[in-house]
């Protein structure tokens, strides 16, 4: 007996060492795990039953809070009936363009089956967002907020707000992605919007005519006197939506991972993918409620009356509910300038600490000589082969069915074409698999011209490109003379209004194929992408992580795919039996309280 109580001494002095060891070892860059379930649900937003994408059962999905350099991991199970991609919109994937989840750079995850994303949210902070990429499926959910706060030894610019409250906001419609998705086939346009959700509910009943009775509408309960951190993110198909609360200010702090200079703002104009920090102080007085309102823009607004999200921000000790007329929205039906003059405004705070895109001096981008230049410019949908398409630069993207990355890394031969224009086509549009060739630590100038009647936003993922110039007309060489060469805002997400232009800057330093897309659901499904690939000539896995363990396998290479395997998610994580065992240890000591 005495051997047995000296032996279990030894194990739990062993063990206790041993996870202190294991704290030092991982204190530095600690793991954040989350699993997913992805279903269908009946949900009825607008009081009406459909089928809707839900994560764990909820719509939307849970928010992936996360600090700065943590190793997130993410464990999807697919229950939809078809294939899905998760894809974390804004968060840069460095050296990890595996784990962006888009067809061109991975393989869909099979329905029923299990996958589990890795990646280390580095030299980040901000507001962003994640969504089913794949199939228009955003369309019916499966969104959720994506919070990458700052260490705690790098102070933020303003005050610590007293809590965080996500918004997500954007236009919906009763019916869902697959049927969204045959009117585009059929070559049909998607029509207008039944409604904006707010935290995917409908309207609060702010009028009898406009809206029915029984729909369920989101309330935001707040604290007399203190100041929020309001994190908004359209997360919609394609309308462009103007933000506001009754009788507060919005004072501006962050867009998508950058610090902006602090301005307020009484409603602001969010585009379709563009996420938002605002600083709100809640310092009415509490004899009502007050209005929280998305409306569309951009649009004829007397038919698109009925197109309106309204929540309700209900202090603690409110006397009444919200009442009287919404408040009105930008008035410049006959002033086209009013809001691309109200994005020009918003600029990067360069003097901000924190973790900074793009991290290696590029902050001075006014002074890098730009290497390579692409002017990419949209239409309206054009017919090419009997179908609707949509382009840029007169070539509509066409998905390959091995994705870019993986055809890279076995040498598939075939897959796509390196020979995306830099100047638009001139002769009539084609359906390619056209791939820009980025160059590893170049400097690319890209013009985003839209010669659509329609509101336009454009994406890249694994980067924050800074936005240097916008304006009305066809952009030329004389246009760099407006640039805004000092404190253009870094960010992912930028609007081109509809016969405008905009020009974004982009240090090419992170090593992977990368998507070049318009965030409108239903241009991009029709073709309005196409992919930069940045590559180290001298391979080395300092500047890209080797492909998972994990990884999967389609198209060319589906001979390569193995069962699905039940312990992926266990092995996933760590990426060995080794790491799994380590993991398991945490575990126990976590039960044994050695960490509390």
């Amino acid at each position: 007996m005495a051997f047995c109580s000296s032996t279990s001494k030894f194990s739990a002095f062993f063990l206790i060492h041993l996870c202190l060891l294991l704290t030092l070892s991982f204190a530095e860059d600690p793991f954040v795990t989350y699993n997913f379930e992805v279903s269908y649900i009946t949900a009825s937003p607008l009081g009406v039953p459909q089928q809707v994408i839900a994560i764990n059962g909820k719509f939307p999905g849970p928010t992936i809070n996360v600090t700065t350099n943590n190793n997130v991991v993410v464990n999807v199970r697919n229950k939809l009936d078809e294939s899905l991609l998760m894809h974390w919109s804004g968060v840069q994937q460095r050296r990890s363009s595996w784990q962006d989840g888009l067809m061109g750079t991975n393989c869909p995850i099979p329905p029923k089956w299990n996958w589990t994303y890795q990646f280390q949210v580095k030299d980040q902070i901000g507001s962003f967002f994640y969504f089913p990429s794949l199939h228009m499926q955003r369309a019916s959910g499966g969104y959720g907020s994506f919070i990458i706060n700052n260490r705690p030894i790098i102070p933020i610019p303003f005050d610590t707000p007293y809590d965080d409250i996500v918004i997500l906001i954007g236009d919906w419609y009763k019916r869902n992605h697959t049927a969204l998705r045959k009117a585009l086939d059929e070559g049909k346009d998607l029509g207008m919007p039944d409604g904006v959700l707010i935290n995917g509910k409908g309207p609060y009943q702010y009028n009898t005519t406009l809206v029915p009775d029984g729909i369920d509408y989101e309330t935001i309960e707040v604290h007399p006197g203190k100041t929020y951190r309001l994190r908004v993110h359209n997360v919609g198909t394609s309308t462009s939506l103007n933000f506001r609360i009754q009788n507060h200010n919005l004072l501006l702090a962050e867009s998508e991972g950058s610090y902006t200079v602090q301005q307020n703002y009484t409603s602001l104009d969010i585009h379709v993918g563009q996420s938002y920090s605002f600083l709100v102080t809640m310092d009415q007085n509490a004899s009502s409620d007050y209005y929280i309102v998305a409306s569309a823009r951009f649009v004829n607004e007397s038919q698109w009356k009925r197109v309106t999200g309204v929540a309700v921000l209900h202090y603690t000790n409110s006397k009444g509910k919200a009442k009287g007329p919404l408040p009105d929205a930008p008035n410049d039906e006959f002033d086209k300038t009013f809001s691309m003059n109200q994005a020009r405004s918003i600029r990067w705070n360069v003097s901000a600490s924190g973790a900074r895109p793009n991290p290696q001096g590029s902050f001075r981008y006014g002074s890098i000589n730009v290497t390579e230049i692409y002017v990419l410019k949209n239409k309206p949908p054009v017919m090419i082969n009997g179908k609707r398409r949509t382009t840029l630069s007169g070539i509509s993207f066409v998905n390959p069915s091995t994705p870019i990355r993986l055809a890279d890394r076995f040498k598939v031969k075939g897959v796509y074409k390196l020979d995306f224009p830099t100047n638009p086509l001139e002769g009539p549009p084609k359906m390619e698999t056209s791939v820009i060739n980025g160059t590893y630590r170049g400097f690319m100038e890209v013009i985003l011209q839209n010669n659509d009647t329609k509101m336009q936003s454009y994406h890249m993922s694994g980067y924050a490109f800074f936005v240097v110039g916008m304006d009305y007309g066809e952009w030329t060489e004389n246009s760099r003379g407006t640039y805004n060469k000092w404190d253009g805002i870094a960010r992912s997400t930028i609007q081109v209004y509809p016969g405008a232009w905009t020009a974004i800057l982009v240090s090419l330093d992170n090593v992977g194929v990368w998507n070049l897309r318009t965030e409108n659901l239903d241009s991009w499904y029709l073709g309005q992408e196409t992919y930069v690939r940045v590559v180290n000539p001298e391979a080395t896995n300092k500047t890209e992580l080797p492909m998972p363990d994990n990884a999967l396998f389609c198209g060319a290479l589906s001979r390569m795919q193995k069962p699905q395997d039940i312990s992926s998610f266990a092995a996933s994580i760590m990426g060995d039996s080794s790491k799994l065992f380590f993991t398991l240890l945490m575990i126990v000591c976590a039960v044994m309280g050695i960490f509390s």
